[in-house]
């Protein structure tokens, strides 16, 4: 699946920093870049829906990659949540590079949080029907 399909896509270049001894993409720099994607992707979530704040922690998460990613690469980082439960929800990746070559997948666990609380708490209806009217649903071809 391309990452193009997703209701977000956003795109990172590969620069110098992001490759190991290897020459291609230090492994661990993937959770960086769908780190910057989830931020991006509920940034723009708060302006479509006019939501201040989405407290979560991420409690999990798991990349499998597929290819390598190399200097100079554009990559398409796909977004999209797949899952709500009571106190949690999942976000799923997909890392493209632009000529299409799927170079990873990716899941996060995101728990929703009460920092004054300091304890998870139910994810609001807000959030859920932001995400939903945002994205048209929770399931997408192939995932």
């Amino acid at each position: 699946m391309k990452s193009t399909t997703f209701p977000f896509v956003t795109e990172m270049e590969v620069i110098f920093r992001d490759i190991d001894s290897m020459g291609h993409v230090n492994n661990a720099v993937y959770l960086t870049y769908i780190e910057t994607a989830r931020i991006k992707y509920f940034d723009e979530i708060k302006l479509h829906a006019s939501l201040n704040d989405i407290d979560m922690i991420v409690a999990q998460a798991t990349c499998n990659y597929k290819l390598p990613a190399f200097l100079g690469d554009t990559l398409e980082i796909g977004v999209a949540v797949t899952r709500f439960g009571n106190k949690s929800f999942d976000c799923t990746y997909h890392i493209n590079t632009t000529n299409g070559r799927l170079v990873a997948t990716a899941t996060t666990v995101q728990v929703t949080y009460n920092y004054q609380e300091d304890r998870p708490m139910r994810v609001p209806a807000e959030l859920k029907d932001a995400v939903l009217d945002f994205q048209g649903g929770l399931d997408f071809p192939g995932m």
